[in-house]
């Protein structure tokens, strides 16, 4: 075996290939597409957006796609287009980016959080039915880490209760479960396109929906300038063009000429991205201590890979810690390797304690007149409290360069043969508990 580069072995990986990991891709196209809107002085129009909505919309087959801002925009637009108001409830996994759920709050409603799958990391199907109550208005389902949910289970629990369903893409553009694109099952898709994302425009986010209604509430939250397009909603008379929600949520036109040439690129991007991910995969594949986090549904993938993760089991490995593991790649020359994900959301006093706007009591509680609480709706979430000990997050590979993959294959077999020389540098390390991270980009 040889020498760990911990303890002054040689690393593993050689070979330091800025472009593996660089992102997104930039291409003439984008730059002159860029450059035209910046020189056209149409940086604030509609025009060119309204153009990559078409583009989205038909990508995914839905009737409307409405461009925001950010992701987060794009989100809370749905949530306020579902109806999400003042006494309302809206399930959400624990473990997911803050934006999937907090928005809710400036509405008048609480977050009421249920755990997570093991496997897939995604919502729980039971556990989310356990959290229904009468209350319970909508359900965020996250397509965590570009991992699809368990679309088939989760919607027919929510077909069954009559809830509203928003689904968070915004780890896994055009991701499939089953055959099908992911946003396309529940009433309406929102999703982050900001730059770290595996769909990457700059700053933005997509709405889209089969949905009119919701569509055009989303208009009238926060597109001012296409109040006056509005069908279906009828207005009280004399509102004027005002955005109900008085937010301007509306995507700059340099971002939307992004995307309408990421729209032509994606596909054949992700597929190489896919072809090294998988590449990556098979090569650890049996490896004590280490499982890939990948659906096993047929027809269905991870599409762009971002922020994956793998399932780490430290009881194979005689209880080292994920924190010393990624410690020993990254000295043997790795990068990419992170302990935990995201922190899990019902740990947060945030979403119980606290008087956001002035209340005089938590802002979780202050539209619930049948005196109950926020704190009590959640309860012990088991999995989503230890989860950040049970996975790693893994480089994310942007070209299947098989030689500079090789060598990260090789790095992980050599932490895994050599693991008992490392838990004799673990000491306290062992009791340190994992607490998870805010955001993977920001």
């Amino acid at each position: 075996m040889s020498k760990l580069a911990m303890l002054g072995g040689v690393p593993a990986v050689s070979t330091t290939d800025l472009g593996m990991f660089k992102w997104p891709i930039v291409t003439p196209e984008m730059e002159s597409a860029v450059l035209k809107v910046l020189h056209d002085g149409s940086m604030s129009g509609i025009g060119i957006t309204e153009n990559f909505e078409a583009g989205y919309a038909a990508w995914h087959q839905c009737r409307y796609a409405l461009a925001h801002s950010s992701g987060t925009a794009a989100l809370h637009a749905a949530m306020y287009g579902v109806g999400l108001g003042p006494g309302d409830e809206l399930i959400c996994p624990s473990v997911t980016y803050w934006a999937s759920c907090t928005q809710a709050l400036s509405l008048g409603a609480r977050v009421v959080f249920a755990d997570i799958e093991a496997d897939s990391l995604c919502l729980d199907p039971a556990s989310f039915e356990a959290h229904i109550t009468p209350r319970t208005k909508a359900v965020v389902i996250v397509h965590y880490l570009s991992h699809p949910a368990d679309m088939d289970a989760l919607m027919k629990v929510a077909r069954k209760h009559g809830l509203k369903v928003i689904e968070d893409v915004s780890h896994a553009q055009g991701g499939l479960y089953k055959g099908r694109l992911l946003g396309t099952f529940g009433d309406v898709g929102a999703c982050s396109l900001m730059s770290g994302k595996s769909f990457a425009i700059g700053e933005g986010g997509m709405l889209y929906t089969n949905n009119q209604e919701i569509y055009e509430k989303a208009i009238l939250f926060g597109h001012y300038e296409r109040i006056g397009k509005l069908e279906v909603l009828k207005l009280p008379e004399g509102v004027g063009m005002l955005p109900w929600g008085g937010y301007k949520y509306r995507l700059n036109q340099m971002a939307s000429a992004i995307g309408l040439i990421q729209l032509q690129k994606y596909a054949s991007e992700s597929a190489e991205i896919d072809k090294a991910m998988c590449y990556f995969s098979k090569g650890i594949e049996g490896v004590p201590g280490c499982r890939k986090h990948y659906p096993v549904w047929p027809d269905s993938n991870k599409a762009g890979w971002y922020a994956s993760c793998m399932h780490y089991y430290a009881e194979e490995l005689d209880g080292l810690s994920p924190k010393l593991f990624c410690e020993a790649l990254k000295a043997e020359g790795c990068e990419g390797f992170r302990p935990g994900c995201n922190f899990p959301l019902h740990q947060a006093r945030l979403f119980y304690d606290v008087d956001i706007y002035g209340h005089g009591k938590p802002s979780a509680d202050a539209h619930f007149k049948d005196g109950s609480l926020a704190r009590d709706c959640t309860g012990e979430l088991p999995v989503s409290s230890s989860i950040n000990q049970r996975v790693v997050s893994i480089p994310w590979f942007k070209h299947c360069r098989t030689e500079v993959i090789d060598q990260y294959i090789n790095a992980i077999h050599k932490v895994i043969e050599n693991h008992k020389e490392l838990l004799e540098l673990q000491g306290q390390d062992a009791k340190e508990v994992q607490k998870g991270r805010w955001s993977f980009t920001h």
